[in-house]
């Protein structure tokens, strides 16, 4: 009896397997997220067995076997190094000429494996002969990609490398690798040696004291001196930590929308096809089978296509989550994400135990019906049910298929208010994404303040710092790292542009700026280190030279400063100091002090959002010798930007100053991982929405193939049965819609302000308000769109449905 049921409802058991299929697959993804989102960072260092502790040494104080033998200091668990390391600056070769690019850390090293620092090779393969480089991943550039060639400048010859793969170390111990034998190569041959560094994992670990008893101990086993910098992996895990906490709450919210629709369009399928199946329990209770009987037999006809739903959903959802969630360790930065094996084995687990449960209710209370009862229970409702309704709107001036469609659902409630709950999560999941996806573009524009302008001129760095191409700690020799090792800690970056005594002063720059004729309007900027009164540390302070337009910072709350005295600060530097607007802060640098009144909160998601921003004229006795680091210049209305560009460039050169477009013509990686997130996340639920609706419609739809060929006996063309059916469906996918816009924009409300509170920031209201009326209303047609997307294919079915055949299924 279960085997003929399941071939004969083949129609029913194909939809069953498909929901099934999706529901699990979106079910395996939304479980894989909350789970991997859990501790990123936390789980990839494990699994890479990151270092601790990175220690850079200094080439000319200690030899490489002195070097080495620092792995035997006190509270020292495991090593890998040495490896030599150079500070690079990489450029395609395709880009413009004159371009720079900043200085990245790369290291010598023979495989990514080793037991610190295991790296993990997400695209191409590593690095095998001079030549090739790896770049990591958080460090590559957008034209990066593999088997470009990358320009070394600054170094003899301009050698070219290709990328020959991307890897990612959560550590983020080096920005690129090559073989040990290309450091050579890029090396001044008059220059010192490369630096050597060591990779660690401790004993003790767990908080910053730990991390520096374990430096302590290194640096006393090494030559005095010999130990230059080091870098704690808990300053690493905490930026990591920050990144991952402003995408948790949008990621929990699809994930527990996900699973959410999955229960309800389970139980719509099961508890539909069960339904359907009343008349038939009375037929086999008439011949004898019991209510148990019954009721198991349709169990095992609701379980047996949900099991095998259930295995291809879960293949799928592994197969799906590859690409997923590469996007999502992009936008974590930290190596892959993998779905758990349990997760894989739990969900389908659930969803079968949820359609066995969801079947058993409809088919026990069927199979209790009297024998008479089930058997009177015909295939199509009640007449009483929906009349008034279908006389209503018989009256008005439609034509007869579109009354007949509206009428419709009325005469089954119950399943239409199911169908309409499956449409209403579809349309909140549409509303919520395209919100959502808006908000993170504007949050990326509007978090950097200073990007303000069309173009954007910034001091470069002159060469000899340490580490720097041509500066202290180059050389052609190159000490071979034991097998195993792992990559290198970043050396010191090279002195920012803006504090003091470069080639050129800012007046010629600006002079340079102001010069050309299609420029505007610009301003410019310094920054730099000042400790507040009351607080341990520095936290940066950015002034302003010239007009800096107040319409080009977003302030989440208060105005933008006007006077002398007048500052802006973000949320977390108001937390940090426990001020408010209209608070008087009071800044330091040595025995120079500057009293500044907070007039207003600006959006700030750079700095660690700790920068104050005032005019230069505020603190010019505070840092009186600070000079501008960048200008933001805007153009006049029609210039050609990249002619403009060029020829500020030639006159910039020689000053020692660089003109590039606004960061806001590049998009952020995570920006783009999250987008492409969202993009997949809300298919799947459209996806599961659209097959609830199929499955309602079908059952309905075949309850009423009687009725269909009464119709068509009497004159209706295949076109007004389609008509009829997704008019049917139609009413029920705007009510739907108009329903699930307003949850979706008050789910979108929640979690984007949650977003910025998670990592320390307000949300101003202005990147949170983005729907608008014209917004809403093509969002309230998504209801119809997912409803008469599912229902097409049953009303394609309906309208093929010969007449004779269709009379015959009384």
């Amino acid at each position: 009896m279960v085997r003929a049921g399941v071939g004969r409802r083949r129609v029913q058991t194909t939809v069953m397997v498909l929901t099934t299929l999706l529901t699990v697959a979106a079910a395996v993804l939304a479980t894989g997220l909350l789970v991997g989102s859990r501790a990123p960072f936390d789980d990839a260092f494990d699994r890479q067995h990151g270092a601790h502790l990175t220690g850079q040494f200094a080439a000319a104080e200690a030899t490489a076997a002195q070097v080495a033998a620092t792995a035997g200091a006190e509270g020292v668990a495991a090593a890998s190094g040495p490896y030599g390391i150079t500070s690079l600056r990489l450029r395609v070769t395709t880009a413009p000429a004159g371009a720079m690019s900043p200085p990245l850390t790369v290291a010598g090293r023979k495989s990514a494996g080793g037991p610190v620092d295991d790296l993990d090779v997400t695209e191409g393969r590593w690095a095998r002969a001079p030549g090739e480089i790896v770049i990591e991943s958080g460090a590559r550039a957008p034209d990066m990609v593999l088997g470009a060639r990358v320009r070394v400048d600054g170094v003899p010859g301009s050698p070219t490398l290709k990328v020959v793969g991307i890897a990612e170390s959560v550590g983020e111990s080096a920005d690129g690798w090559v073989v040990p034998a290309q450091l050579g190569g890029l090396t001044a041959p008059d220059g010192p040696r490369p630096d050597r560094q060591m990779l660690y994992r401790l004993d003790d670990a767990g908080s910053r004291a730990d991390v520096a008893a374990g430096r302590k101990a290194v640096a006393a086993a090494a030559p005095a001196g010999a130990l230059t910098g080091s870098q704690s992996y808990l300053d690493v895990k905490q930026l990591a930590d920050e990144n991952t906490a402003a995408f948790i709450p949008f990621v929990t919210a699809f994930a527990l929308l996900g699973l959410a629709m999955s229960v309800l369009i389970v139980s719509i399928v099961v508890s539909g096809a069960v339904g359907a199946a009343t008349r038939r329990i009375g037929i086999l209770k008439s011949l004898g089978f019991t209510p148990p009987q019954v009721g198991r037999a349709y169990v095992a006809q609701a379980v047996i296509p949900a099991a095998v739903g259930a295995v291809l959903g879960a293949v799928a959802g592994n197969a799906l989550s590859v690409p997923l969630m590469h996007e999502v360790a992009t936008a974590y930065g930290t190596g892959r994400i993998l779905i758990p094996l349990w997760v894989s084995l739990a969900v389908p687990a659930a969803v079968l135990v949820l359609v066995a449960a969801t079947a058993l209710g409809p088919a026990l209370r069927a199979a209790r019906l009297r024998t008479t009862a089930a058997l009177s229970v015909g295939r199509t409702p009640r007449a009483a049910r929906g009349r008034r309704v279908r006389h209503l709107v018989g009256r008005l001036p439609l034509p007869r298929a579109v009354g007949l469609g509206l009428a419709g659902p009325f005469a089954r409630p119950a399943r239409s208010a199911t169908m309409a709950a499956a449409v209403t999560f579809g349309a909140l999941a549409v509303t919520f994404a395209v919100g959502l996806g808006t908000s993170l573009l504007a949050l990326e524009r509007e978090g950097t303040p200073d990007a303000t302008g069309d173009v954007m001129v910034h001091r470069m760095v002159g060469p000899g710092a340490p580490g720097a191409p041509g500066g202290p700690g180059v050389s052609g020799e190159h000490e071979e790292a034991p097998p195993g090792a792992g990559p290198a800690p970043s050396p010191a970056p090279p002195s920012p542009a803006g504090s003091t005594g470069s080639a050129a002063s800012a007046k010629e720059i600006a002079a340079a700026i102001g010069a050309r004729e299609e420029t505007e309007h610009y301003f410019a900027t310094a920054e730099a280190d000042v400790a507040v009164t009351g607080r341990k540390g520095a936290v940066p302070l950015v002034t302003y030279r010239g007009e800096a337009p107040a319409d080009g910072h977003r302030l989440a709350a208060g105005r933008w400063f006007a006077a002398r005295g007048e500052a802006v600060a973000p949320a977390r530097f108001l937390a940090a100091t426990g001020t408010e607007i209209g608070d008087t802060v009071t800044l330091r640098d040595g025995g120079r002090t500057a009293e500044l009144r907070i007039v207003g909160e600006v959006f700030d998601l750079g700095d660690e959002g700790m920068a104050v921003r005032t005019a230069y004229a505020s603190v010019a006795a505070l840092v009186p010798d600070l000079e501008p680091a960048e200008w933001a210049v805007d153009l006049t209305p029609g210039t050609d930007r990249s002619a403009y560009l060029e020829a500020l460039n030639a006159d910039l050169q020689p000053l020692g100053a660089e003109g590039t477009f606004s960061e806001d013509d590049e998009q952020s990686p995570v920006i783009v991982a999250m987008q492409a997130l969202i993009a997949m996340l809300t298919a799947m639920l459209v996806a599961v929405a659209c097959l609830g609706v199929l499955n309602t419609v079908v059952l309905d739809t075949r309850e009423r193939v009687h009725d269909l060929g009464v119709f068509k006996a009497l004159g209706m063309s295949p076109r007004q049965t389609v008509a009829m059916v997704l008019t049917s469906v139609a009413g029920i996918g705007l009510a739907a819609g108009a329903a699930g816009v307003p949850l979706g924009v008050a789910l979108h409300h929640y979690v984007v302000p949650e977003m910025g509170r998670s990592v320390g920031t307000n949300i101003p209201d202005a990147l949170v308000d983005i729907y608008t009326p014209a917004h809403l209303l093509l969002l309230a047609l998504a209801g119809v769109a997912i409803a008469t997307a599912g229902a097409l294919l049953p009303a394609t079915w309906a309208a093929a449905t010969r007449t004779a055949t269709a009379l015959r299924s009384e």
